[in-house]
């Protein structure tokens, strides 16, 4: 089968690689319909992770069940599912707490699973036209039959469950005020799940004009920090008081205001100075423990200067961790066949596997509108 195969920093490929297989009773196969680029697969394509090249890219997936295990009860071939990109056990201590990021059986030694990324586990990646799921009883959620809203469901295996995660995280509550720091496909999510939670203000940080037009297109307050200070802009909306929640949907690779360099803990800080004292932060962003590119020995080691003190001051609470998609995805999914959210407002682009590696190259400098893209494999 075709797939997209990383071959270094900055160079995916296109390439046939062994097709799946069923491994294990519960397994089942997935002819793939549609698999996103996510904002997390760019970390390993710049090289600033420790994958190594031949790994299959793709933990955002969705597509029609080919082949099932013996032991699979719920799921028939020609079922229409999309996969969490958390592998997870269901039956482990934090799968049944609902901990199913943390899963303790699908990477020994690790808490935590997932598709096609580093350190999580030896699951192959769903950019590919087939995937193997494990678990799949626990793991498949079941979607209508036919095509309708496929490019809704997509976003069902990470970014609308995560940025529904970064409010939960901040326990973003009726009325409130939430300031989002990151205005890529997670942080438009935040900001979106936020209005649907009933925020009553939302502010959505970042410098790229086309993801600032999408934040003020649904209602948010676009805040450009290329143009002042953030923080400062913030509370000029909040009669100086800051906003009740603030959501980092950026992780360790933001950027220093007005300096074309990376600046690690920047938007943690930012938040703790943008969100009022009693307030609560929720980091659904990704910090990694090892950064090879970081910009410093500290942040190389995955240890950054957080203003602790000041966070201490204020009395805020802080919620960190990737999503348990599992958590949130069936009433997500519930919600976009009511009608109630339209979460593919953030994709731009629809493009055949083919044309994988020109994706990841422009989403990577975000150019020509590229927020977040969708491959069909079999287009």
């Amino acid at each position: 089968m075709r797939a997209v195969v990383y071959k270094g920093p900055f160079e995916v490929a296109v390439e046939q690689v062994e097709d799946p297989r069923i491994q294990h009773p519960n397994d089942v196969t997935v002819r793939v319909t549609s698999t996103a680029i996510c904002g997390s697969d760019l970390h390993m394509y710049e090289g600033r992770t420790a994958a190594e090249p031949g790994i299959v890219f793709g933990h955002e997936n969705l597509g029609v069940v080919e082949e099932t295990g013996e032991g699979v009860t719920t799921l028939s071939r020609g079922d229409r599912v999309v996969m969490p990109f958390n592998v997870a056990c269901g039956f482990c201590k934090n799968c049944t707490a609902g901990f199913t990021g943390f899963c303790l059986t699908v990477n020994p030694g690790f808490a935590g699973g997932a598709y096609g990324y580093v350190a999580m586990g030896p699951y192959v990646g769903g950019q590919a036209e087939y995937v193997r799921v494990p678990y799949a009883d626990f793991n498949c959620l079941k979607l209508p039959e036919g095509t309708d809203n496929e490019s809704d469901f997509i976003l069902l295996a990470d970014i609308f469950p995560t940025g529904y995660h970064g409010n939960e995280l901040a326990d973003v509550r009726p009325g409130e005020s939430v300031a989002v720091y990151g205005g890529g496909p997670v942080g438009l999510m935040a900001a979106y799940s936020a209005m649907l939670r009933g925020a009553s203000k939302v502010f959505v940080v970042d410098r790229v004009t086309e993801r600032l037009q999408k934040a003020e297109e649904i209602g948010a307050v676009p805040i450009d920090f290329s143009k002042g200070n953030p923080v400062e802009q913030i509370k000029e909306h909040t009669d100086g008081q800051g906003a009740d929640k603030g959501i980092d949907a950026v992780g360790y690779q933001a950027q220093a205001r007005g300096e074309d360099r990376e600046e690690p803990a920047t938007v943690l800080n930012s938040l703790v100075e943008s969100v009022r004292p009693t307030g609560a932060l929720g980091v659904p962003g990704l910090y990694v423990p090892r950064d090879p590119g970081g910009p410093d020995e500290h942040s190389k080691q995955g240890m950054l200067m957080v203003s602790i003190g000041r966070l201490f001051e204020k009395g805020l609470k802080v919620g960190t961790g990737q999503c348990n998609v599992k958590r949130y995805n069936r009433q997500l999914r519930d919600m976009i066949i009511e009608g109630r959210a339209r979460p593919s407002f953030v994709v731009s682009h629809e493009l055949p596997l083919d044309e994988a590696p020109s994706a990841y190259e422009k989403f990577d400098k975000r150019i020509e509108g590229y927020t977040k893209v969708v491959l069909h494999p079999h287009a």
